[in-house]
């Protein structure tokens, strides 16, 4: 009797520790982003906010500037548990859930930066977040790329000029593989690395980034004109697999115990500060390239009726593919509201509005019909 009552008490110890032990939740979190750029520094902003925030009872353990490989890599580790969360791009951000890139479609919003935040914003409580929920992950925020630029070591004056330009193919990018076809670009497949090194030697004569992206890889030492006409649009985001996030104590009725919401704030608060950033910080890299002799180049009306004409090839060719029809179908709404729509709710209440109208409408004229 002894011995068990000693047995249970050892269980009862044993049970008490770990629990307390699981009341610190420790995530691995890895970006691309060096230390000092905008994301960098709010990661590591939110990780002290949220340590102290909670009392140290979640702690982000970071791994920036790439130190746990590249995206693809990240994201692999990230279903196999090795690491918890991690902001993904292009490509990686459309493994995950391939109605995103949708925002990536070419020549849609040209130099109209809020239009696109805003479109972003529809899609994403629209659509984007039940598909990041539907793949197990949380979407815990958007990080603005911005409008991203051809550059080149060559002159061109309008877009049939590029025509035959050899052009830097990020391997597996579906988006840019249409966008390189439908502009009869020669595509070279290359690590971000080489780059550089590839303008440099002539390898490739173009490029694509947004205006920090260049001073970042130092594009601008090589190249010597901007096209100053935007592709497209490019966004990243902060994603942990549900199931770690889930891991986060939550007690609504204890506000200071609630560390789920707790931490979820304070996320918001330095995204909301790094995308104010990155917004300034990529009009004044555009200043900078103009200041360092970097010549801009303006392409004539006629060449943004033919960008149109490639933005629906793209989407003749992704549609259903990539990206589903269904977000497709609801971009081009959105895209389209007119400017006096100005919040959120107000876009999917008038978009919800019109559907309804043109059903309506269908059914009037198919009674007629018959």
């Amino acid at each position: 009797m002894k011995k068990m009552i000693q047995t249970l008490m050892a269980v009862v110890f044993l049970c008490v520790s770990l629990s307390g032990h699981a009341k610190t939740v420790k995530l691995k979190i890895a970006s691309m982003a060096p230390k000092g750029t905008s994301w960098g520094n709010a990661l590591e902003a939110m990780a002290k906010d949220i340590k102290k925030a909670t009392k140290k009872k979640v702690r982000l353990r970071l791994y920036l500037g790439g130190s746990a490989g590249d995206e693809p890599s990240v994201l692999r580790k990230i279903n196999s548990g090795v690491m918890h969360g991690g902001v993904f791009t292009g490509r990686a951000l459309g493994d995950v859930n391939g109605d995103v890139r949708v925002m990536e479609v070419p020549f849609t919003f040209l130099n109209n930066r809020e239009k696109a935040w805003f479109t972003l914003q529809v899609m994403d409580k629209k659509l984007f977040n039940a598909g990041f929920e539907s793949k197990g992950f949380k979407n815990l925020g958007f990080f603005e790329i911005g409008k991203v630029y051809l550059v080149s070591t060559e002159k061109v004056t309008k877009i049939a000029e590029l025509k035959g330009k050899k052009i830097w193919s990020w391997s597996g990018d579906d988006i840019s593989a249409s966008l390189i076809t439908s502009m009869k670009l020669v595509g070279v497949p290359l690590g971000l690395q080489d780059v550089l090194t590839s303008l440099s030697t002539g390898i490739i004569d173009t490029a694509y980034a947004s205006p920090m992206g260049v001073l970042a890889l130092q594009w601008q030492t090589k190249i010597k004109y901007l096209v100053n006409y935007p592709v497209t649009y490019s966004v990243g985001a902060l994603l942990m697999r549900q199931k770690f996030w889930d891991k986060i104590p939550t007690d609504p009725k204890n506000p200071e115990k609630d560390y789920r919401t707790i931490v979820r704030a304070i996320i918001k608060k330095h995204v909301d500060v790094a995308n104010k950033k990155m917004a300034q910080e990529n009009i004044d890299a555009l200043q900078a390239m103009k200041d360092q002799g970097i010549e801009f180049l303006n392409f004539p009306d006629d060449s943004i009726v033919e960008g149109r004409k490639i933005r629906q090839e793209v989407i003749d060719n992704l549609g259903g593919k990539l990206f589903s029809k269904e977000a497709v179908a609801y971009y081009n709404r959105v895209v389209k509201l007119p400017a006096d729509i100005k919040t959120v709710d107000g876009a999917i209440s008038k978009i919800a509005s019109d559907i309804e109208a043109e059903k309506k409408a269908a059914e009037e004229k198919a009674k007629k019909k018959n």
